[in-house]
């Protein structure tokens, strides 16, 4: 398997688009299976000749004469996701920050599920990756897609919602975030819901679990790791983590290079 990463180089791909991924797994035989965890992006991956099928906690993608593209969306998931590869596999994945995909797609279509199989945003959105697909130099990929992307980019304006991001990343209250921009609590779950594909709590779980990654290689125990990033106590920290991984945090950190790019455990 051959796994690439690439940010983008336009400007304004860059403010609302981490990167991209470049999977590629030539063997017939062979069988890829790893775990992804909870995190705040959108992830759109697009398969070539592939059938993706979804079940509880589960992706499977396998190859396909008969399928052209295939491609699915996640948005929103609480608990580890398998992946499973079966035969040859040619992928790439976009990594969309929090509210990065509202630019670029319909926010009312593309949250209605946490996770949206056969994704479809344009109607010529299978035929041009296919001709990224089919592009044989890697840069040419890489300048195909952001001239896609930039194609589909329409400005929408924000500025409230961003504001409501910063204060619940800082660990305000969600009566006091409510306070502070004079709308209700359930408004504000419902711009989440609408703009971010999950509620505020959940956003917050993960952005404190997602930091205790990119924190982690700093601290000197799970304790300092525990305060650094908004936890209670360290009790509060290994419950919400063990309920987004699975894993005692003493366990992953042995097993994840947290810094990589990618933070999965391949099994």
């Amino acid at each position: 398997m051959k796994l690439e990463f690439y940010k983008p180089k336009n400007q304004i791909l860059k403010k609302y688009i981490e990167g991209f991924y470049f999977l590629t797994q030539d063997k017939i035989s062979n069988q890829i299976k790893y775990l992804t965890f909870p995190n705040n992006y959108c992830v759109l991956s697009v398969n070539q000749h592939a059938v993706v099928e979804l079940t509880e906690r589960q992706i499977l993608i396998s190859s396909c004469e008969d399928q052209h593209i295939m491609a699915d969306f996640v948005s929103r998931y609480s608990e580890p996701i398998e992946v499973i590869y079966h035969g040859v596999i040619n992928e790439i994945t976009i990594y969309f920050k929090p509210l990065g995909a509202n630019h670029f797609m319909d926010s009312a279509k593309i949250f209605n599920l946490p996770i949206m199989t056969d994704f479809n945003p344009f109607d010529d959105f299978k035929p041009k990756m296919e001709i990224i697909f089919n592009e044989g130099i890697r840069e040419r990929q890489l300048e195909l897609l952001e001239i896609y992307w930039l194609s589909k980019y329409d400005k929408q304006d924000l500025y409230q919602m961003r504001q409501i991001l910063i204060d619940v990343e800082s660990n305000l209250k969600i009566a006091q975030v409510a306070a502070k921009h004079q709308v209700s609590r359930k408004h504000i779950t419902t711009m989440f819901l609408r703009h971010i594909g999950k509620t505020p709590s959940e956003y917050r779980k993960i952005h404190r679990f997602r930091n205790t990654l990119l924190n982690y290689k700093n601290s000197k125990n799970l304790t300092t790791l525990s305060y650094g990033n908004f936890f209670y106590d360290q009790s509060h920290f290994i419950k919400d983590f063990k309920a987004l991984t699975h894993l005692h945090p003493s366990i992953f950190f042995k097993q994840v290079h947290t810094e990589k790019d990618n933070m999965w455990i391949f099994i």
